[in-house]
């Protein structure tokens, strides 16, 4: 098979050796029925080219790639889940398939869902539901629309089994899903090393992560600490932009949150319905502790414990003035995150704050949709005519809504020539509620109708194009 020059093969990790992950063999499947296949990132890796026979030979079989890795590795980590340590954890049900760079250079990885059981199963069969599958296409095709930095669904086959699950009517259908991401470098990584004591194998991550994800940082003479400090600043990012997204992770573990600050790993997930600062994705947090408002809480601590994991090598002092760096950092990245939703420029730290409060005083009275004020009210003043002809005109009066509208005509369009997008003619934003999954699901299991998950899919992207962010403009190395 002879691939284009943009792919470039570049199989780093599995060179660091056996202390850091595991080859393991995919697991045989049935049936092969290609579900989604990413036609806007395969071009970017150089994977445009593959015909129908290649795709399932390198994503159903997971043959491996050209010059790339000879055998799947299993990652091991470590983690903190809901804030109880866990040390039996690694990759149960996925791997790294191959590493490759992309059209900016960046070293990203293809990595596997349901591919199969490895050594860190621990009793689990391996695979993944359909219905998992489709939702994490449906989770980082929308965020990605957003703007917020997100690993990529790159394809989906069904595989032709049944699964038993206690949270979906089983049995269920089955599927293998490969994902596009920037880094497999998890914070529960350095964990695991930290908890062996491995000094050494920190400095070699770190100097790994520093080489392929930081290279700034070169030469730094605190290597450590500013590893650390980099890591915060992207994952002020991270959580900022998924707030400004009314996006609910749902299971924020230290095994789920990475060194890139790349968002990764859908499985409860949910969007705001509407403003609900308690509101919960996992069915399972019964403390709240992810809810909406306290991801940003959960990020700082999970970064408190990648700290902590570094000082195995690091010192202490200068790492913790790298974590705490954070809460500012994440307060303007917050703000920049709210106007970028808002299509307006920045008037002024204390006019932009005075923004987001009074949107968020208003939300909370209102009780409207999150997506609507900022589809109605996309580049501000600019967008005043078409609000108030809309369907959500009545809504938008009162003491709390005067408070908001005056602090966002304060702010200028950002690029108001985005508002003749057809995106903005439609009176309804595209959502993706939980309600809207579901019947997006519904259709797929009761008559294997694939129609709303495509058209739903082609939405996203055109609201994508609408808000015109540029390709991971929230990203590293943009």
């Amino acid at each position: 098979m002879n691939l284009p020059d943009t792919y470039r093969p570049d199989p780093v990790f599995a060179r660091l050796g056996d202390e850091f992950s595991d080859p393991v063999d995919p697991a045989g499947f049935p049936a092969a029925t290609l579900r989604f296949w990413n036609d806007r990132w395969d071009a970017a890796i150089g994977l445009d080219g593959l015909d129908p026979a290649a795709r399932e030979a390198h994503f159903q079989r997971f043959q491996p790639l050209p010059d790339n890795q000879p055998r799947a590795r299993a990652m091991r980590y470590h983690g903190h889940q809901f804030r109880t340590y866990n040390p039996d954890l690694g990759d149960g049900r996925g791997f790294l398939f191959a590493q490759l760079r992309d059209d900016k250079d960046r070293l990203l990885d293809l990595a596997t869902k349901g591919s199969g059981q490895t050594p860190w199963s621990r009793g689990g069969d391996g695979r993944l539901t359909l219905k998992g599958a489709v939702r994490e296409v449906l989770a980082a095709e929308k965020l990605e629309a957003l703007g917020v930095y997100t690993s990529k669904a790159f394809c989906v086959f069904e595989t032709g089994e049944q699964l038993a699950r206690n949270d979906e009517p089983s049995p269920t259908r089955s599927a293998v899903l490969t994902r596009l991401g920037h880094s497999h470098l998890r914070f529960g990584t350095f964990q695991r090393h930290a908890f062996e004591g491995a000094a050494a194998r920190i400095d070699t991550l770190i100097g790994h992560a520093i080489e392929h994800y930081y290279p700034q940082l070169a030469g730094a003479p605190d290597a450590p600490a500013a590893l650390l400090a980099a890591v915060a600043e992207q994952s002020a990012r991270l959580a900022a932009s998924w707030m400004a997204a009314g996006f609910v992770h749902g299971v924020l573990n230290t095994d789920n949150l990475n060194l890139t600050g790349e968002s990764f790993d859908y499985g409860p997930w949910r969007f705001l319905p509407h403003y609900e600062p308690g509101f919960t994705a996992a069915y399972f947090d019964h403390q709240g502790l992810y809810c909406f408002a306290r991801q940003p809480e959960a990020v700082f601590w999970a970064l408190q414990q990648l700290a902590n994991a570094l000082s195995v090598t690091g010192e202490r002092p200068t790492l913790e003035a790298a974590l705490n760096t954070f809460p500012e950092l994440y307060r303007t990245a917050l703000l920049d995150a709210f106007l970028t939703r808002f299509g307006v420029a920045s008037a002024g730290e204390a006019a932009d704050e005075l923004l987001v409060r009074s949107f968020l005083a208003f939300m909370e009275s209102s009780k409207l949709t999150w997506e609507a004020p900022f589809h109605d009210w996309f580049g501000g003043e600019a967008s005043t005519a078409r609000a108030m002809a809309g369907p959500r005109a009545p809504a938008y009066s009162g003491e709390a809504f005067e408070a908001w509208h005056r602090a966002l005509i304060a702010h200028a369009p950002a690029r108001p020539e985005r508002l003749d997008h057809p995106h903005f003619q439609r009176a309804e934003p595209v959502s993706l509620v939980i309600e809207t999954v579901e019947a997006c699901w519904g259709q797929i299991a009761e008559q294997d109708d694939w129609s709303h998950f495509n058209d739903l899919i082609a939405d996203i992207r055109g609201a994508g194009k609408g808000f015109d962010l540029g390709r991971d403009r929230l990203g590293f190395r943009p």
